[in-house]
């Protein structure tokens, strides 16, 4: 039984250690930081609310290879960038470029606060009953005054 508790133990280790995701050899740190930057500035198409450098998934780990495949063919950046946009479109950025495309998605919260601000200084204004005049003063006087009602 500890035999068979071992093999199973071992096994579940080795397992682990060959799912792993194999590090990158980078020639100079230069280049390293530059493949983190890229990692961190670009979508996981799989697991949405992640970056590439975040994310377990299968299609992440082909992308950081395309990405180091890239980087160490001599791209720049932008070149890089504009790869994988073209390949996958612009939801693989985090950071969209401002277009017409995108303009309600970079625009849209400053809009919808402008509304809301909006909307609340109408309500504001419109429960703010103006004072009386003097015909409606005079009546409320004399309601006050009149002798015989209660309190």
């Amino acid at each position: 039984m500890r035999t068979a508790l071992g093999l199973c133990l071992l096994w579940g280790v080795a397992w682990g250690a060959v799912a792993a995701d194999t590090p990158f050899q980078f020639t100079d740190a230069a280049l390293a930081s530059r493949y983190q930057q890229l990692a961190t500035e670009l979508r996981c198409l799989v697991c949405q609310n992640q970056s590439l450098a975040d994310s377990h998934a299968d299609l992440a780990q082909d992308l950081r290879n395309e990405v180091y495949r890239l980087l160490t063919t001599g791209r720049s950046d932008r070149e890089i960038l504009d790869f994988l946009v073209a390949r996958y479109g612009q939801f693989v950025l985090y950071r969209p470029a401002v277009s017409p495309l995108t303009w309600l998605l970079w625009f849209g919260p400053a809009l919808l606060l402008v509304v809301a601000g909006v909307a609340w200084w109408r309500i504001g204004r419109r429960a703010a009953s103006p004072p009386p005049d003097a015909a409606e003063a005079a009546a409320v006087a004399a309601l006050i005054q009149r002798p015989g009602t209660p309190p």
